[in-house]
């Protein structure tokens, strides 16, 4: 069989033998770094990444050297050892070398049950993994009370292995580890295995390679047996011993154990390592101090205790959620194992969502009605309404409410309040719906094609026909965007000390401000929580949709000249004055950009033949007065027509009224003791006149404030770049402005020329055939709209050096977008405020890497 090999590398792992991670993958490496704090790791050799490669293709490497390195009879096994061990690799095969003879001498030393239960063992994994015949004729051999010992388990298996191949079980141990090697290598180069890794991140290219270690047989005497241990929780990562030995075992058998496995510290649950062999579990704990601190991780110990003495086989990363990584790269750092910096990195700002907010456990059966787009992380359970109104009825007796609609719209806002979670047929990631959802924290799932959803009917219909009506209970997966069935088991949010202190370290290493997207009190509240630097965008057009403002804002506009509507606006004044003084106080004098009204006039309007009615009758004025004038509002391109800094310009009573509201707040606050200096921005501007006639006005307004209450304050005005012309423009508009807020949401829409709540429909597959590297409305668009950004900020800077720029789109919490706004040199991002921490985190992170680069 060896008459064509080659000699290829396998090293032996010393102290000072030549591994590395890049050339033998990071097992090997690990061991090596085991080896040197002296732990009792038995004899390892190791084979590069070209070695595998090589027998891969063919080259088998001198296995009778190898074999006889280890010395006659010795047992031996097999593991992969890739670059990252989250990229996995093939199943380990044990006890290699077992054969007719080596069983009969083990008959004697270790008696027939263990020698009969090693080799048999050997078998079942060289015809499965191997040979490759059927699992199902190996594995599982059921248990027989007339066969303790298993002597007819292991002639069956025998019989089925020739049965099957036609051949004899291979004797030779050089040939079986031969075999063994051909085989692990040639799965990892495999179609399906290039598959599974490519999916977790790993290059086309990555390399494998080999460790062939010495057995550690852990059956016969006295106690043996093998065990895992790890020394912080999975789910927490706090400090608690965990892990099972089992006596008579091997591998990681002790973890899948139904019963016979022993706790590892005392527990009164049961026997327990400590008390069986406390010797040797004194120095587990002793040696796993030692590699955490040598290794600069929590790590998991693979060990086998044979004949009362320990030997250590393997340590991986403990495997760890969210809440748990966290906290140990925290405790790390605070051991000074870590520094500081290298905790932040540890972290993928993504991760922090799974923290803010409840999640389905991963454990959990899930059954999956419908997907769509997830807009807002988290999970919540509740009993499925059609409208707002029932919503709001539904929370006011107590009832956890999902709102499903087919596309939310402002008057949806107080529903959205009342709700757990939201389900729309339509939209996309910059949707109404998933916007307003990210502000108030809710989960949220946009884009639900496959959903019929009957408003009229109260009912929804899953693609495969199954039909839910109000009042059904149903989970949202906003984080996967998935509608699931049914109530799986939910996690708590997990918002510990541990959190804090990462995001206070991660605040000390940034150098880009993040604020909040705050619309009300609630949201302000949120965005102090999570220690944002302001308020970046305050939509003030959602404080109109309470049930006494809206109506009044109605009569605003019906009415029929500038005193009918100034008449409506004064009453509507001390509400935005009221909200003011809240959000500044809250806000503890940190900078809070409100921007003046925005949307389309219409969106206050009723759509349904009742709601006009009542509008009528609220009015008081005839239907078809109220449904002549709806019609006169109502525009072809609303989100293109009557809104922003149009309607500003010709109804100037409404941003009139609205910075009065600021400047009295700003007032009353200052004299409370608070310093306040409003931000007030102008929406979708795009010309520099509009810039300077709304300037004007608010100029005006302020002077009359400051006469009035005798009281000098001081504000700044910018606008809101959403349009590409105002980012071509930005110099022109700078020169009447003290900052310039990109707003990146309708600047995608407008570039791409892209409804940001249709688009959905089909970016799957633009991103999927590869027209977008990704969906421009979650990732910014670095290329196209990035070059608007780029112009905008540096013709504003041109212009006036002193300006401040910053984005408030979505994408202010998107770690790759804030890359591209450091680059450009950005003061500040602004993000929903559960998406703050992610921004935070992210922004230190991105600081971090340039200052290791430097």
């Amino acid at each position: 069989m060896q008459k064509n090999a080659k000699t290829l590398e396998f090293t032996q792992i010393t102290t000072t033998a030549p591994i590395a991670t890049k050339r033998h993958g990071g097992r090997a490496k690990c061991l090596q770094r085991l080896v040197r704090l002296d732990m009792p790791i038995p004899r390892t050799l190791a084979l590069s990444f070209d070695a595998v490669a090589g027998i891969a293709a063919g080259i088998l490497p001198d296995t009778t050297a190898m074999m006889r390195d280890f010395g006659d009879g010795t047992l031996v096994s097999v593991r992969p050892s890739s670059e990252d061990p989250d990229w996995g690799g093939p199943r380990a095969v044990l006890n290699i070398g077992m054969n007719d003879a080596r069983h009969a001498q083990m008959e004697l030393s270790v008696g027939k049950a263990s020698a009969n239960a090693l080799y048999l063992r050997f078998i079942q994994a060289y015809a499965v993994h191997v040979a490759r015949l059927d699992a199902d004729m190996f594995e599982d051999q059921p248990f027989d009370k007339n066969d303790p010992d298993g002597d007819s388990a292991l002639q069956s298996a025998l019989r089925a292995y020739e049965d099957e191949t036609d051949e004899k079980f291979p004797q030779d141990p050089a040939q079986q580890l031969a075999e063994v090697l051909r085989s692990m290598a040639r799965a990892w180069s495999g179609t399906t295995a290039r598959l599974l890794r490519s999916a977790k991140g790993a290059p086309e290219d990555a390399g494998l390679g080999l460790v062939v270690q010495e057995m550690a047989l852990g059956v016969g005497h006295d106690n043996s047996g093998s065990g895992v241990i790890q020394f912080v929780d999975s789910e927490t990562g706090l400090p608690q011993i965990t892990g099972r030995y089992k006596c008579q075992s091997q591998g990681r058998d002790a973890l899948g154990a139904q019963r016979d496995a022993l706790f590892l510290n005392k527990d009164p649950r049961g026997d327990s390592l400590q008390d069986m062999l406390p010797e040797q579990f004194d120095r587990l704990v002793e040696l796993g101090g030692m590699a955490r601190r040598s290794l600069r991780e929590e790590m998991q110990i693979e060990f086998t205790i044979e004949g009362g003495v320990l030997h250590i086989l393997d340590a991986v990363r403990v495997n760890r959620r969210a809440r748990a990584a966290l906290r140990i790269a925290v405790d790390l750092a605070r051991d000074d194992v870590i520094a500081r910096e290298e905790a932040i990195m540890r972290i993928n700002p993504h991760s922090l969502t799974e923290l803010l907010h409840p999640h389905v456990d991963p454990l959990a059966e899930r059954d999956i009605l419908a997907r769509g787009i997830g807009a807002s992380p988290g999970a919540a359970l509740g009993r499925i309404v059609f409208s707002a109104t029932a919503a709001q009825a539904a929370a006011a007796k107590g009832d956890a409410v999902i709102l499903v609609r087919r596309e939310t719209s402002p008057e949806d806002i107080r529903g959205m309040h009342a709700s757990v979670a939201v389900v729309t047929e339509k939209g996309g990631m910059t949707s109404h719906a998933a916007v307003i959802a990210r502000g108030l924290g809710l989960p949220c799932i946009v884009g639900a094609f496959d959903l019929v959803i009957n408003s009229k009917d109260k009912t929804l219909t899953t693609p495969n026909n199954r039909r839910f009506v109000e009042g059904d209970l149903l989970t949202v997966d906003g984080s996967l965007g998935e509608v699931l069935a049914g109530e799986p088991k939910l996690l708590d949010a997990a918002l510990d000390d541990a959190f804090t202190t990462l995001l206070d370290w991660a605040d000390d290493a940034r150098d880009i401000d993040v604020r909040a997207n705050a619309d009300t009190p609630s949201d302000a509240k949120t965005a102090r929580r999570f220690a944002a630097q302001g308020i970046g965008l305050c939509r003030t057009e959602h404080m109109f949709f309470e049930d006494d403002r809206l109506t009044v804002m109605r009569e605003m506009i019906f009415a029929n000249g500038p005193e009918d509507r100034r008449a409506a606006l004064d009453r509507l004044m001390p509400m935005q004055r009221a909200d003011f003084i809240e959000l500044f106080e809250i806000m503890k004098g940190q900078s809070v950009c409100i921007r003046l009204f925005d949307p389309p006039l219409h969106e206050f309007l009723p759509s349904t033949r009742e709601g006009i009615h009542e509008l009528a009758e609220a009015l008081d004025l005839p239907l078809s007065t109220v449904t002549a004038r709806i019609e006169a509002l109502t525009e072809f391109n609303p989100m293109l027509g009557m809104r922003g800094v149009r309607l500003g310009i010709t109804i100037p009573e409404i941003y009139d009224m609205q910075a009065r509201a600021i400047f009295e707040a700003a007032v009353e606050v200052t004299r409370r003791g608070d310093t306040v200096v409003p931000e007030i921005m102008i929406p979708l501007v795009s010309a520099q006149k509009e810039a300077e006639l709304v300037k004007s006005r608010i100029d005006s307004v302020a002077a009359a404030v400051r006469f009035t209450e005798g009281v000098d304050f001081t504000f700044r005005l910018g606008v809101m770049v959403e349009t590409p012309r105002a980012a071509l423009r930005a110099g022109d508009i700078a020169l009447n402005t003290d900052f310039l807020s990109f707003g990146t949401n309708d600047l995608t829409q407008m570039t791409y020329g892209l409804s940001r709540d249709d688009a959905a429909r089909f970016m799957f597959d633009y991103v999927r055939l590869g027209v977008y590297a990704e969906d421009p409305f979650h990732v910014l668009d670095t290329d196209g709209v990035g070059e608007l950004l780029t112009i905008g900020a540096e013709r504003g800077r041109a212009a006036r050096p002193q300006i401040v720029l910053g984005i408030c789109g979505e994408h202010g919490g998107n770690p790759e977008s804030i890359a591209f706004c450091r680059r450009a040199g950005f003061d500040y991002v602004s993000c929903s405020p559960y998406r703050v921490p992610v921004a935070r985190l992210a922004a230190a992170q991105l600081a971090i890497a340039d200052k290791w680069r430097s």
